[in-house]
């Protein structure tokens, strides 16, 4: 099943703290989930997690403000933002009345139809306005927020918690949908077209633009499959002003909706920085993933030692994803090209497999008698019990008591037993940990009407406190 989650859009005009209030959604009492580069300045898109609902977060910042660009820009910006987004977010500095570039701004953003929060930020500052002096750019909701001192942040991510719709699942209509996610130029293009011939049957060509993902669907050993073409997704520093960031959220868009992604990667251009980032977005995200090596047909004087000496590498930059099989192919030729669809359907069928909970347990146990986790002098976790609770992606469970205190690479140890005992080869397995206290108490919590204590409420509340 495909997931959707909803995106939040940041406008306003220069200069009025559009990024500093973005970075402190993200940062402040959120786990960051995903970060990718903009135009002129890292955090442009962030994935958001606030009271058990995530979101995407885009900030707009970046295009031409000059007079003679800004209404054109301005209108590119809000017409962008209205398409992409559930929620508009309008920015102005409310140490100056309402400029007639604010009215432009908040005009388009009540034209989209789109539900629209006004934040005032700047409110710490000597000289800020009342809200009431913007109530006549027509928005009903207004904020008065310091992003500098991180006042009314909280009350900004309460009103979109408020808005956005809960994260949705697609109904499961049996499609294995497979994202190609890379750089521009490595040959998604070129290998979508050839897997589309190399199938049995295409049942759909479903258009988009060249800045949507174009899809296709095809049947493939009786299965359907949807293959997704991404825009790519440039370095740091090369993405175009404005629309193409738009592209970007729409490539982790596409790799939330797939369940398995082909990362391309030209092997006349190996980029090892970007082509990490994009691997850690994919086995964040929890989709199967395979490292393909495009354009193998350029490389002169190519054979079996050739290869040899470049998967090595690869295998060592990509050291975080053991897990991903790694192929060589070649659009042109067709070399492998067919056996990427036996790669993706074996990787759907191990995300799938069911495990055995009497096994899980015994893998526990023997983890722990092995090699208990350490903690503090006198508080040590105790792992009590395993059990399996989601597939695609992999999901297990861990009960006990002080689990706050074991350390990653004990995580990572679990994680490496569970895959020799079964074979998750092709997909990220996700761990979380329950304390039976903690459930415990936010049982009795209910009980007396009250709201359950989670990590993220407990964060808010005190960064609240912080404020006051």
């Amino acid at each position: 099943m495909a997931s959707t989650l909803p995106t939040v859009a940041i406008i306003g005009q220069a200069n009025v703290g559009k990024s500093s209030l973005f970075n402190r959604m993200v940062r402040s009492q959120q786990a960051i989930v995903a970060r990718e580069a903009g135009t002129t300045r890292d955090n442009v898109i962030g994935k958001v997690t606030f009271n058990d609902q995530q979101f995407w977060l885009v900030d707009t910042a970046g295009l031409k403000t000059a007079d003679d660009e800004f209404e054109a820009s301005i209108q590119d910006q809000i017409e962008e933002a209205a398409q992409a987004a559930d929620v508009i977010v309008v920015v102005v500095d409310s140490t100056q009345y309402p400029s007639d570039q604010d009215r432009i701004v908040a005009k388009k953003a009540l034209k989209s139809k789109k539900p629209v929060i006004l934040a005032a930020n700047k409110s710490d500052l000597k000289g800020s306005l009342d809200s009431d002096e913007y109530k006549r750019l027509g928005i009903k909701e207004i904020i008065r927020t310091s992003a500098e001192h991180n006042s009314g942040v909280i009350d900004v991510l309460d009103a979109i918690a408020d808005i956005v719709p809960a994260r949705s699942e697609q109904e499961d209509d049996d499609i294995l949908r497979v994202a190609l996610i890379g750089r521009p130029n490595v040959g998604k293009s070129h290998l979508f077209n050839t897997l589309a011939g190399k199938q049995q049957a295409v049942v759909a060509n479903i258009a988009g633009t060249t800045r949507d993902v174009n899809r296709i669907q095809l049947r493939f050993n009786q299965r359907t499959i949807e293959l997704l073409d991404t825009a790519g997704v440039r370095r740091q520093g090369k993405q175009e002003v404005g629309i193409e960031k738009f592209s970007v959220l729409r490539t982790l868009q596409a790799i939330e909706q797939s369940d398995v992604c082909l990362l391309l990667m030209d092997v006349n251009e190996l980029n090892t920085q970007l082509d990490q980032r994009l691997a850690g977005l994919i086995a964040e995200a929890g989709k199967g993933m395979i490292i393909v090596v495009s354009k193998w047909d350029s490389v002169e004087g190519k054979d079996a030692y050739t290869r040899d000496a470049i998967a090595p590498k690869i295998a060592y930059n990509f050291k975080f994803t053991p897990w991903a099989p790694l192929i060589f192919t070649s659009s042109v030729t067709g070399q492998n090209v067919s056996k990427l669809f036996d790669l993706v359907l074996d990787i759907e069928k191990r995300r799938l497999q069911e495990t055995k909970t009497r096994v899980l347990n015994d893998l526990l146990q023997r983890a722990v008698q092995a090699h208990p986790p350490s903690g503090l002098k006198n508080t040590h976790p105790k792992l009590r019990y395993i059990v399996q609770t989601d597939n695609n992606p992999p999901w297990f469970v861990i009960y006990g008591s002080n689990l706050k205190f074991i350390h990653w690479s004990y995580k990572r140890h679990l994680e490496k037993l569970i895959r020799e005992t079964y074979d998750y080869s092709g997909t990220p397995l996700k761990m979380s940990f329950r304390d039976e206290k903690q459930i415990k108490a936010n049982k009795e919590r209910v009980a007396k009407g009250l709201k359950p204590v989670t990590k993220a409420y407990k964060k808010a509340k005190s960064a609240k406190a912080s404020e006051e």
